[in-house]
């Protein structure tokens, strides 16, 4: 399984940084997650393009984590790419219906299937797939991703199971910790250094500390979802998660691709 990051910044835009968006690939299976400004322009320099994306799946409805799905659509219409899933929680389809009253042109111009998601398991686009309420401020779901043929190891000294969790928008919690017990990759938010008071947001002591103190091993923890507030920051926040918890964590940047397999 690989992962790119196509986006992780946050809805302060610092022109380095595209908003959120990843995108995992098992042989020919291709499911984007998330898709917020300047995701498509992430896709179109992937090899498969947006034509190859076969799934999206949203954590939740925020601007910045859905801003480019109608420009997806209208790039994957215009080059003929018309039939696409879209998953995500609850009152996605209804999300959905709102945007296309908007854009009535686009209306019946995909073949689109909508699928509203829950806590629990379930399969899409050929990854099996968990999913786990979070902390934000609007309801929001975490993700484990496993391609179906995919049997754990490690590449690239990643190590775990072969799973990909992605945390969403979330507060830093044991429980979210606990659901990726065993991963060999957790993609987690952490929008801002310790110096800025916010909630529904992880500074890097509270995520550190909720790391070190979980009954929990993860291959590679990745700082996603950041802020401008973090520019030239980064060292400093390692040093503060390092200082409670030893794992491997590391910033996560455009462009970036992982291996897992």
């Amino acid at each position: 399984m690989r992962l790119t990051f196509l986006g992780t910044g946050s809805a302060m835009p610092t022109g380095e940084r595209f908003q959120t968006g990843l995108l995992l690939e098992s042989g020919d299976d291709t499911l984007l997650v998330d898709c917020g400004s300047g995701v498509l322009h992430g896709l179109a320099r992937t090899s498969g393009g947006y034509e190859a994306v076969d799934a999206v799946l949203l954590t939740h409805h925020h601007l910045d984590h859905v801003s480019d799905l109608f420009p997806l659509f209208k790039a994957r219409w215009l080059a003929g790419a018309t039939e696409l899933t879209v998953a995500g929680p609850t009152s996605t389809e209804a999300l959905l219906d709102g945007l296309f009253d908007v854009h009535e042109y686009m209306q019946d111009r995909l073949d689109l299937t909508i699928r509203e998601v829950d806590e629990g398991a379930f399969s899409l686009a050929g990854f099996d797939i968990a999913a786990t309420e979070v902390r934000h401020s609007m309801r929001c779901l975490a993700y484990r991703f496993a391609a179906e043929d995919d049997h754990g190891g490690d590449t690239a000294g990643v190590t775990g199971d072969g799973s990909i969790v992605f945390s969403g928008d979330t507060e830093s919690f044991p429980e979210l910790v606990e659901f990726a017990d065993g991963a060999a990759i957790l993609v987690h938010d952490c929008s801002f250094p310790d110096d800025v008071d916010v909630s529904n947001h992880p500074t890097p002591s509270s995520l550190g500390r909720v790391l070190g103190e979980a009954d929990s091993e993860v291959g590679r923890v990745y700082l996603t979802h950041l802020y401008p507030h973090t520019d030239g920051r980064h060292e400093g926040m390692l040093d503060s998660i390092g200082g409670v918890y030893d794992g491997d964590v590391r910033f996560a940047c455009d462009g970036m691709t992982v291996d897992v397999s």
